[in-house]
């Protein structure tokens, strides 16, 4: 199982309740060995960078014009300055993408989510493919910011989620509204 018993809820850990700015929803974690690390999108420092990853990274570089300063997996970097990196399951049998969905994760996320709609106020949600994007039903659109694009993946990245501009978009809001930006690069 994936990720780590000691990871499973480390995007909270990294990104506590009150601390969220910016929620970024993955599906589910990686599947394979030494991939997930309890953030979604990333992975450890020392791992090869996914290909969705690789694509969000493009369109950051695009979105603010100019080179990422980090450019490996870990993305707990963002996570400390307010970004929840969640997944909509939190774990996954080894090698079987999906395997843990519908066994009740979705509901955990689901209140998570629900929540941060709720009680606190001027958050970004990014909902990238349509996965991310039926999750977005919990979310009070008068009160947060929701980007939607396609998902990330190599699949997909070219059918609008490149030209989003998302992270620029993201930062202007938080500045708007009182808010420090997110360090994307």
């Amino acid at each position: 199982m994936y990720p780590a018993p000691k990871n499973i809820f480390r995007a909270f850990d990294l990104c506590p309740f009150g601390k969220v700015k910016v929620v970024i929803l993955g599906q589910d974690p990686y599947h394979g060995a030494r991939q997930a690390n309890g953030l979604s999108f990333a992975v450890d420092a020392n791992e090869v960078v996914p290909p969705s990853l690789k694509n969000i990274f493009k369109e950051i570089g695009s979105d603010f014009g100019k080179p990422l300063v980090h450019t490996d997996g870990d993305l707990s970097r963002w996570a400390k300055q307010g970004v929840l990196l969640l997944n909509a399951t939190l774990t996954v049998r080894a090698g079987a993408a999906g395997s843990h969905q519908e066994k009740g994760w979705e509901q955990f996320t689901d209140a998570i989510i629900r929540a941060l709609s709720e009680e606190r106020g001027h958050l970004v949600f990014m909902l990238w493919g349509n996965y991310a994007k039926a999750k977005g039903a919990h979310i009070d659109r008068s009160k947060h910011l929701v980007l939607e694009a396609p998902h990330p993946s190599p699949f997909s990245a070219a059918s609008g989620f490149f030209g989003c501009k998302h992270f620029s978009k993201a930062n202007e809001y938080l500045i708007a509204n009182g808010e420090t930006p997110i360090d994307w690069l």
